[in-house]
């Protein structure tokens, strides 16, 4: 059995209910339980979390909430992996057949069921731990600079701010929306998402919005749109 785990605790800061809050027509949620359950490579959907009103919402939109996650995994400083650990953990408890387990953030409105297949096929022909999606800085991140405490400033990088963009390698960044593994492989302590043994897919910039502030909604339900119109969605 393949499932999606999606991690949506009930206690947002910057954005209260953020996991809840409608997003262009229904709760943020339920697109990455639709996206989920329409990928073709998903048996089922699993919500973790902390909140019986967001269980409500999961259900409602085809997702299973077998239990609700323990306080001490619900609070600001408790990372991703943990939960998803746990998560399967009391899965296997139920005695539920697991095979590949995706990670998908409940925030992730601009994934499409096609990308989840996508990165599924991908882990499974090939040799990798983890399979995730990325994106590519739009600025060699070599050249970046820093600020100093008396407001001067300096290089991120002394050896390469001076060198051209095209002579310094691509750096990527987590896209914090998708990341599939062998269950086995999650409760693997020693096997990292990020390490030489994951492979990225790379997204465009169009697909990839942190929602952490209101403005960052407001974009996020643009892009949205623009997608759906243009059967990306």
């Amino acid at each position: 059995m393949n499932i999606v785990v999606i991690p949506a605790r009930g206690g947002s800061k910057r954005i209260p209910r953020k996991n809840i809050k409608n997003f262009c027509g229904k709760p943020m949620l339920a697109h990455s339980i639709t996206s989920a359950l329409e990928s073709g490579v998903v048996d089922k959907v699993v919500v973790s979390t902390d909140d019986q009103e967001i269980a409500d919402v999961a259900i409602r939109y085809g997702a299973e909430v077998p239990f609700l996650r323990p306080p001490q995994l619900a609070d600001d400083y408790v990372g991703t992996s943990p939960v998803v650990r746990h998560c399967i953990e009391e899965l296997l408890k139920l005695n539920w057949p697991l095979n590949y387990v995706a990670c998908v953030y409940a925030t992730a409105p601009l994934l499409s069921q096609r990308l989840i297949a996508q990165a599924y096929q991908q882990l499974v022909s090939g040799n990798a731990d983890y399979v995730f999606a990325a994106a590519r800085f739009s600025f060699p991140i070599q050249r970046a600079i820093m600020q100093t405490e008396s407001g001067g400033v300096t290089p991120f990088d002394p050896v390469s701010i001076g060198k051209r963009s095209q002579d310094l390698p691509p750096a990527f960044h987590d896209a914090g929306q998708l990341y599939w593994g062998h269950f086995s492989t999650w409760l693997d302590l020693n096997k990292r998402i990020f390490s030489p043994s994951s492979q990225m897919i790379v997204l465009p910039d169009y697909l990839v919005q942190d929602i952490d502030t209101l403005d960052d909604w407001k974009r996020a339900e643009l892009l949205y749109k623009l997608l759906k119109q243009e059967g990306y969605l």
